[in-house]
């Protein structure tokens, strides 16, 4: 695996020695085309994964061991993001949206975000997340509505993973108490409840919502 993310890592750089050597091979007449064949394809499908697939393998790494800076330092390494392959590019601007929400720069995380989804993911759970982290930026600004839209739309979508589907549920929740729709906001947050979201911060805010919930009509 570290040999495959060292070829990765230096891939431009290693294809452009395959196709000097194989081009001086040729120029020299120290061996004619077709003995070079293979120098020349390594040295294309290299420089063609470079730049149309990029180096986002890279980034699990330090992403999981919360080397921020490296992960930043690897996005940064892709010099034409608009070459990518189109999955791939959405889930470049993903991650540049989750950088930008860590340091609290919504909007350069809606807009990396938007992008994403105007893209499409080659998950439907990744798209849910998605709309997740677009709803709740949108209610931070107070924009109740677009809020709304943008969290039913990652329900349907489907979202990765049971604390994130909860935290949607939750939000519903909290968008219906706002509207005084007291079923609906029921219905809602029994479904987080149900998931029996582990996250401290999640469960907190259930029990914070029991509190009151059992009290209102509806």
């Amino acid at each position: 695996m570290k040999f495959y993310n060292i070829i990765i890592k230096y891939r431009f750089w290693l294809s452009l020695i395959v196709l000097l050597a194989a081009i001086i091979l040729n120029i020299t007449h120290a061996a004619g085309f077709w003995p070079t064949f293979p120098l020349y394809f390594l040295a294309v499908i290299g420089l063609a994964s470079h730049f149309f697939i990029g180096p986002l393998r890279l980034i699990q790494e330090p992403m999981e061991a919360g080397n921020i800076e490296e992960v930043e330092k690897i996005i940064n390494s892709i010099w034409f993001p608009n070459l990518l392959y189109k999955p791939v590019r959405s889930t470049l601007y993903t991650i540049k949206g989750n950088l930008a929400m860590m340091k609290q720069d919504f909007d350069s995380a809606e807009k990396h975000l938007k992008k994403s989804s105007s893209l499409g993911s080659p998950m439907p759970e990744a798209e849910g997340n998605n709309k997740l982290q677009l709803g709740m930026m949108a209610m931070q600004k107070g924009d109740m509505k677009q809020g709304e839209s943008y969290i039913r739309a990652a329900i349907r979508a489907g979202i990765g993973d049971k604390e994130s589907e909860a935290v949607a549920y939750l939000q519903m929740c909290q968008i219906f108490m706002n509207k005084r729709e007291f079923r609906a906001a029921k219905d809602f947050f029994r479904k987080a409840k149900v998931l029996k979201p582990k996250t401290q911060q999640v469960v907190d805010q259930i029990k914070e919502i029991e509190k009151y919930i059992s009290r209102i009509p509806g």
